[in-house]
């Protein structure tokens, strides 16, 4: 079975949705089969595209991008295999509406590299979904190098 992950942030509209684009984008590349999805704690943007920034920066780098926010369901932790935070808050938040029985590995994305949560680039300016980018490509490496590395392909 192919993992099927999901990318969450706050809000799902500037680092989960990039996030999903670029690791999709990453893993095409390396040709490994997987599904990608993203997902906010809040629900503050649900329904709304990308912040015009995250699409701006996909679109600079080749990487396609075409999302709707969403807030991660309860359905989430039965229907993915990973779900990655992008911060500790978002990992708490997880931890904290996660069902007992869950059946998705719960994690920092970041753990995957070097536990360094990606900064909310909403209230900046473009050089921060740029940097943004630069360690969703970091951490979409790392994560698909750990994939490769577990014979069962789960995490």
């Amino acid at each position: 079975m192919a993992p099927n992950v999901l990318i969450v942030c706050l809000g799902n509209i500037c680092r989960s949705p990039m996030g999903e684009a670029v690791l999709r984008h990453v893993a095409s590349e390396r040709k490994v089969d997987l599904s990608v999805d993203s997902a906010g704690t809040a629900g503050y943007h649900v329904g709304e595209e990308p912040d015009e920034r995250t699409t701006a920066t996909c679109k600079k780098y080749g990487v396609p991008i075409s999302c709707e926010a969403r807030q991660v369901s309860q359905e989430d932790f039965y229907n993915f295999t990973h779900i990655l935070a992008s911060d500790a808050s978002n990992l708490s938040n997880l931890l904290r509406i996660k069902p007992q029985d869950a059946t998705a590995e719960v994690k920092l994305w970041g753990s995957y590299l070097d536990n360094k949560p990606i900064a909310d680039p909403y209230y900046g300016g473009i050089k921060g979904f740029e940097a943004t980018y630069d360690q969703c490509v970091k951490l979409s490496n790392a994560f698909l190098d750990a994939l490769a590395k577990t014979p069962s392909a789960s995490l």
